[in-house]
């Protein structure tokens, strides 16, 4: 569905929704084309995902090991 910048500005709230249902929804300045309105894709990334199910990993505020802190700094 094509919209002038006009309508979008007072149907936006329904163009919206129509490109969240799947809808094409492009607005044109007069009949050129110039954006197409889409979704933002949802970030599925959720913190403690694996809590409980994988081992502890390491405590990077713990001080290194001599032998490992001088290979980290080439000695």
């Amino acid at each position: 569905m094509q919209f002038t910048v006009h309508t979008a500005k007072t149907q936006l709230s329904k163009l919206i929704e129509a490109a969240l249902n799947g809808e094409e929804v492009v607005i044109a300045r007069g009949s050129q084309p110039v954006v197409r309105l889409v979704p933002v894709a949802q970030n599925a990334f959720k913190l403690g995902l694996l809590n409980g199910q994988i081992g502890a990993g390491p405590d990077f505020l713990e001080p290194m090991e001599d032998a490992d802190l001088a290979t980290w700094e080439g000695r």
